[in-house]
């Protein structure tokens, strides 16, 4: 019987209804009392490292969950997460960088509904959850969702009620769960070699998202606070030329500072295309802007995130480009 360890770090399938809204408040003992009969399939510990809403979720607990999984990796066979859906994608991601290589199973799992609500999805998601990280053929970095088996830097929340609520952008879902079983559409060899384990994210990442008008000088925060810059623009990519394309100019200086920048797109899916229009084509002139393709949103985030804190310049472009996890091609 697979040895699994839970981490509960609440969200809603760990609510309950205050006179303020819903708010976590299960413990994990008590969470996981909801599904007794995973049990029939695997051993399961718990722990709880937080209990929050995981729109308070950021870096230091997505490393407060790697350490745990580092900490106790050989002895269990697999771990899965429950979280809140409004950043467990940002989670997925960041901890498909903080542990990679890993031939067992990272599995995150939350729900739309507390898990005490008549109607609720959670018992299906967490027991789906349980099982599929009970799976011989299961490994690395997953969300488990309303049936679906989506790699974890592929993962984005694309509806707020539905309990089909995360998509995976621009790859297919590896799997779905049938009649407590994956039913696999991709499959892969598991790592031979070890996992390899990341203690440290670099936060000072920002998200600029272009709207018509935007002024360049917010460009006057973003040189003094941030090294990494992601900009989410219109369309395939590019930057507006107005102001005497003083987008260009402050770009470039950014870029001078030693600072590292990403374009990617607005648009959900089918990623950036640089070089297809001229205002693209000419931030080539502004230094080495990098492009995220067709990667997530919050897989750039947490990639740039993993990579500065321990590289930049070319060697941080060229750990950009090297896929983890199938999250850029």
């Amino acid at each position: 019987m697979k040895r699994i360890l839970m981490i509960a770090t609440g969200g809603t399938i760990a609510s309950k209804e205050t006179a303020e809204g819903l708010a976590p408040a299960l413990s994990s003992q008590e969470l996981l009392a909801c599904v007794p009969e995973v049990a029939k399939a695997c051993s399961v510990q718990t722990v709880q490292p937080f209990n929050l809403d995981s729109t308070n979720v950021r870096a230091g607990h997505w490393l407060d969950i790697a350490r745990i999984i580092e900490e106790n990796y050989d002895g269990f066979d697999g771990f899965v997460v429950t979280h809140g859906t409004d950043t467990m994608a940002y989670t997925a991601a960041a901890l498909s960088y903080l542990v990679q290589n890993s031939a067992k199973p990272i599995v995150l799992t939350g729900s739309q509904k507390s898990v005490y609500s008549r109607d609720t999805d959670a018992r299906k998601n967490l027991t789906d959850a349980f099982l599929f990280c009970a799976d011989d053929r299961a490994f690395g970095v997953r969300i488990v969702f309303d049936g679906s088996v989506i790699l974890g830097t592929r993962a984005k929340k694309t509806r707020t009620r539905s309990y089909n609520a995360f998509s995976s952008i621009d790859y297919p879902a590896v799997a779905v769960m049938r009649e407590g079983a994956p039913f696999y559409y991709i499959e892969w060899e598991k790592p031979a070699s070890p996992p390899v384990f990341y203690r440290a994210l670099n936060e000072n990442v920002f998200v600029l998202k272009m709207i018509p008008g935007l002024r360049a000088d917010i460009f006057d925060y973003l040189d003094g606070h941030c090294d990494g810059l992601v900009i989410e623009s219109f369309g395939a990519g590019g930057l507006p030329n107005y102001e005497n394309d003083a987008f260009r100019a402050r770009l470039s200086r950014f870029l001078s500072l030693g600072k590292t920048a990403v374009l990617t797109t607005q648009v959900e899916r089918e990623g950036s295309a640089l070089d297809t229009y001229a205002v693209g084509r000419k931030l080539r002139s502004c230094g080495p802007v990098l492009e995220a393709r067709c990667m997530t949103l919050e897989a750039t985030v947490a990639k740039l995130m993993w990579i500065l804190s321990f590289a930049k310049g070319k060697d941080a472009e060229k750990l950009f480009y090297t896929p983890v996890e199938r999250d850029i091609f």
